[in-house]
């Protein structure tokens, strides 16, 4: 069981990367390089589509959500949205070297059908998208954002996905549920170094020892095979990092198995959300048309095709609580 203690240190941590722009893995250009997973260009596996062609899902458009885009953003009957093309299966290249594919095009292409708009996707390096959206440049960023109280200041948001963070052990592995700090006790565990996820295990192994238990073996490698090699020869027992890497990776190889899963802002809750400017009203619009997108299916398929059903939000939320600032 979580002690006030113990909540008052990993809120402590939390709040301090998140000033860094690291808390709920918000910033792919911090949590790419940790998370590892294998190229789109490089897989050779069928488990995903990963060529220009991505036949992606469509919606019908949603009256009411079309109903409430702001007049500034219909004028010209498209939907500007930014992307970070950085890991699969959120957002990276396909085969081609050009087309932006994964989760979040997906999103982005789904929401503006919802929205009765032609998409227009932006690919854009991650710290260029808050001053790109206060410029007009891009009216939405879809691109892995978290929420956070700070960036409500000059943002709103429409919630599309719970940001989660998994364990990860070999497919072969014994283990099978991680649920709580007890479960990691004494348990060898790859983790990237500075990162949010990294807090939450500093904060359960302290929880432990405080209760007598093991402590964790918190292990580091600076490269992905020697990381996968750990983790399959048994010299790691288990990976803590971004699910969606994770959960990519384990679909592509069938080397690992997802047995825990973390939200990202743990002990609070952290969520995924389109990103707009503040008050232009577009958040309120983009919030009708991803309920729209849940109510008929398309959101699920979405999920389901890119293997990120464990982050499925029920409704999408506007302007929820988002991490605190210190």
């Amino acid at each position: 069981m979580t002690t006030p203690a113990t909540r008052s240190r990993a809120l402590a941590l939390l709040t301090t990367i998140a000033l860094l722009g690291l808390a709920g893995c918000s910033d792919p250009a911090a949590e790419a390089e940790e998370a590892t997973a294998p190229s789109a260009s490089a897989s050779s596996s069928s488990a995903f589509n990963l060529s220009p062609d991505q036949d992606r899902i469509g919606s019908e458009v949603s009256a009411e959500a079309a109903a409430l885009v702001p007049e500034a953003v219909k004028e010209d009957g498209k939907l500007t949205v930014a992307t970070s093309a950085y890991v699969p299966p959120l957002t990276s290249f396909a085969t081609d070297n050009t087309t932006l594919i994964g989760n979040e095009p997906d999103i982005a292409s789904a929401l503006a059908d919802a929205l009765g708009l032609e998409l227009e996707l932006v690919n854009s390096a991650w710290a260029d998208w808050p001053l790109g959206l206060e410029s007009g440049k891009y009216e939405a960023v879809i691109s892995n954002v978290t929420v956070t109280e700070e960036r409500k200041e000059k943002f709103d948001f429409a919630t599309y996905r719970n940001d989660e963070l998994g364990f990860y052990a070999a497919a072969d592995s014994d283990i099978t549920e991680i649920e709580e700090a007890a479960d990691v006790a004494g348990r060898s565990i790859i983790v990237g170094s500075g990162t949010n996820q990294e807090a939450i295990l500093l904060a359960w192994d302290q929880e432990n020892q405080d209760n007598g238990l093991e402590p964790v073996d918190f292990q580091y490698y600076d490269d992905d095979s020697a990381s996968s090699l750990a983790l399959q020869t048994g010299r790691a027992d288990l990976s803590f990092g971004p699910n969606a890497t994770g959960a990519y990776k384990a679909a592509t190889t069938g080397d690992t198995k997802l047995v825990g899963l973390v939200n990202g802002g743990w002990p609070l809750k952290a969520q995924i959300a389109v990103t707009t400017p503040r008050g232009d009203g577009l958040a309120e619009a983009a919030q009708a048309g991803i309920n729209h997108l849940i109510d008929n299916g398309t959101y699920a398929g979405i999920l389901q095709r890119w293997g990120l059903e464990e982050e499925a939000v029920e409704t999408s939320e506007l302007n929820p609580a988002g991490l605190p600032k210190q």
